[in-house]
Parts: C-alpha cells; sequence; structure tokens
C-alpha cells in the first residue's frame, strides 16, 4: 500500500486504515487492481468483459454466449481468466449465476492462479469479516441457497478437494466465502458513476464508513481510486461511505444495518443535520412527492414518466425548495427522461436546478458534483449555448485543479 498509508486499530471499528502524512483534498491516495471482478449480469450484454468499456456492439464468446468483448485483442486477453468461467458458464445454461456467485468463483479462479503481478495487501482473505453470527436465519437462508448454487457452477471444473487446497481455512466452506465476498465486494462504475460490474480488493476493505467521509473511490475500467474529498491531517483514520450520503439519517443507518450488520455513530448520524435541508420545506406538500416517487421509478415509458415529474414539480413549486431530497430526486428523473426523449432543452432545464444542491450535497472535489456539472455542459454544449456550457465546464476544471 502506499506509504502516506499503513493499517491500524480504529476505536470502536476494530481494523482501519490512517495517514501517515498529510494528504490534500482532490489528491489520488491509493490506486488497486481487483483481486477478482465481474461485470454485472444486467449489463453483460452492454459492456465488456476484459476492460469494462460499454459498447453500443461487443463481440461475444461462441462457447458460454455470455461473455463479450470489445474486439479480438480484448477476447484474447480476457481467456486466462474467463477459460474456466467458460466451461461452468456452459454447464448451466441457460441459467446464469448472481453476481455474487460469479465473483466467488472468479475469486476461486484467482486463487488458483495466482498472477505474478499480484500486489502484496495489508488486508487478506482470510482476515475479512463474513458477519454469518450476526445476520437473521432469514439471510443466512439466502446466502446458503447462492453457496449451493456457487457448489453446483463449480462441480465440473473445480474439484473439492482442489477448491480447499487454494483458499484459507476460513473460506473453505461455500457459506462463509458467499458471505465474505457479499459483504467487502465493491460496486464497478463507469466516468458517469453508473454500475457495471463488482470487484474485490482486499486492502481496501480495511476502509470503514462515515456518512461523511474524507475519500471516495472512483474508477477507470477495473482499476480502483481512492481520492481524497478533504484535507486529512496524519494519523486521521481514511474513511469512505458504504452507501448513498444523499439519503435521510433513517434510511443509511437502516441499509448499513441490514448489509453491514453495524449501526453508524458518525458525527452525521449523531446530528442529523442534513436531514433539516432535505426535509425543507412544506411538510404536506412534499409528502407528495414522496408518495409519488416510488411508483415513478417503476415506470417503464419515459413520456409518462416525464409527464408526472412535470405535474409534480409544477405543483409543488415554490413550497418546496430545490434542495428537499424528494424534489431533487424528482428533477433528476425529469433530467433522465427528458435526455432519453431527446428533448434538450427542457433536459438542461432541469439539470440547472440540480447543480446548487450537488453542490451544496457534494462538496468540491466530489466526483457526483462533477458528473452532474458535466452532464450539464454536454447539454449546453449540443444546444450552442456557448457561454453557458464554457462556465460550466470552467466549474469542472476548477474541481480538477483541486487535485493537481
Amino acid at each position: 500500500m502506499a506509504p502516506k498509508l499503513q493499517q491500524f486499530v480504529s476505536p470502536g471499528k476494530g481494523n482501519g486504515v490512517q495517514a501517515t502524512a498529510s494528504i490534500r483534498r482532490g489528491e489520488l491516495v491509493y490506486s488497486a487492481k481487483p483481486l477478482a471482478s465481474c461485470v454485472s449480469n444486467k449489463l453483460s450484454k452492454e459492456v465488456c468483459h476484459h476492460c469494462f468499456t460499454r459498447r453500443e456492439t461487443l463481440l461475444r464468446c461462441s462457447q458460454c454466449k455470455m461473455a463479450r468483448y470489445c474486439n479480438i485483442t480484448c477476447q484474447k486477453r480476457a481467456w486466462c481468466d474467463h477459460k474456466r468461467e467458460c466451461k461452468c458458464l456452459r454447464s448451466l445454461l441457460p441459467r446464469i449465476p448472481t453476481d455474487s456467485v460469479r465473483l466467488a468463483a472468479r475469486l476461486i479462479f484467482a486463487l488458483l492462479s495466482p498472477s505474478e503481478n499480484s500486489s502484496e495487501e495489508l488486508y487478506t482473505l482470510e482476515e475479512h469479516e463474513s458477519h454469518l453470527s450476526s445476520m437473521s436465519e432469514q439471510k443466512k437462508q439466502g446466502l446458503s441457497h447462492l453457496a449451493s448454487m456457487l457448489q453446483l457452477y463449480l462441480t465440473q471444473e473445480v474439484p473439492v478437494q482442489e477448491m480447499t487446497s487454494a483458499l484459507p481455512p476460513s473460506c473453505q466452506e461455500p457459506l462463509n466465502l458467499i458471505a465474505k465476498v457479499t459483504c467487502n465486494c465493491f460496486t464497478i462504475s463507469d466516468g458517469e458513476l453508473q454500475e457495471i460490474g463488482v470487484g474485490l480488493y482486499p486492502s481496501l476493505s480495511l476502509l470503514n464508513h462515515d456518512c461523511r467521509p474524507n475519500c471516495v473511490m472512483v474508477f477507470e475500467g477495473t482499476n480502483l481510486q481512492l481520492r481524497a474529498v478533504r484535507d486529512i491531517n496524519p494519523e486521521e483514520e481514511l474513511t469512505i461511505s458504504y452507501v448513498e450520503t444523499l439519503s435521510l439519517t433513517e434510511d443509511r443507518q437502516r441499509q448499513l444495518e441490514d448489509q453491514y450488520h453495524f449501526t453508524c455513530h458518525c458525527q452525521r448520524c449523531d446530528s442529523q443535520d442534513t436531514d433539516r435541508l432535505m426535509l425543507s420545506g412544506k411538510e404536506e406538500t412534499q409528502s407528495l412527492l414522496k408518495e409519488a416517487l416510488p411508483k415513478l421509478e417503476d415506470l417503464k415509458a419515459e413520456s409518462t414518466l416525464l409527464e408526472n415529474c412535470r405535474h409534480l414539480l409544477s405543483t409543488v413549486g415554490g413550497d418546496v425548495p430545490e434542495e428537499n431530497l424528494y424534489k431533487l430526486r424528482m428533477t433528476d428523473h425529469a433530467v433522465d427522461a427528458s435526455i432519453q426523449l431527446e428533448l434538450w432543452e427542457e433536459a438542461v432545464g432541469y439539470g440547472k436546478k440540480t447543480l446548487p444542491a450537488y453542490r451544496q450535497y457534494y462538496p468540491d472535489p466530489h466526483p457526483v458534483h462533477g458528473v452532474q456539472l458535466m452532464r450539464v455542459g454536454k447539454l449546453q454544449h449540443y444546444l450552442e449555448h456557448i457561454k453557458d456550457a464554457f462556465d460550466t465546464f470552467r466549474q469542472v476544471c476548477g474541481m480538477k485543479s483541486c487535485s493537481s
């Protein structure tokens, strides 16, 4: 790991990572390749299974019919990782295992054939927590089904004795392995922060959670970059957020308890300071947005979605400010629907309304704010609103200068 970092025991949290020197906001803190990774099933036809690039047309593996690649070069480079997976996929056709099962299998394949380029890790697979002892019986049962699928998936390619010899003792039981994978994997995202896959990065599993973190993770393909979003002092702990930070304290804590099995006591949770801003506006009016959002997210027709967003946003008007969580989410839905329907002027209008809230909730140089600025800037440029586009892109460049 980078010399500015070291493992330490974080009070009340167990293992953690702290800075050994000053780190500036925007600075690249650490970079890592995954021990194992895979493209998400739902995007398997849109993303190259080697370089994780989105493409309109991809070459399909003629054998398993699932893996897809940019070109012959990507296919050849992927073969050493895909050849065992390919046999397993063929054995289950037409069924496709879940992302977590495929990732666990790829982890086993990686451990059976360790790469010469494998970097030294501060945190090993053996040290990863499975949290089985704190899980509900219902969740354990769900993981047991995944463990059974993993065993079936590997039957013809990895004999039990070979799997046992490859894995550390605490991972040899399929249920323990699946639990470790689901609790410690990271979502891999593209340049617009949209999910495209999952991966295991052992040392970065040391990073503890905070609802107002001082670091964020961004990806170039499967290469993970840890960047500081605030100045960090020597001996200060490095933190990331395990969940979406643009959510209420109650919702964040519920997700952390359900998925990661701990109760968060960070400063933001204890003070609930941002909840007041996220719930600002007339209570009875914003409840219209809150109740409508789950139904809107299920709508398939973009025209119907946009029509509903227009009506609701017009109805609440100034009674609910743009910083309100439910209004911001609905405005984002309006942006996406407008783009899909190629209503560019409407899209840029809604997009501009979101920017002050994004700046407030994701202070520079946070990548989420940067991506939203880029979306608006590209729309302005397409519409030949050159001065506006220049001003928007200049804000993005200002964010980048924080890390230079």
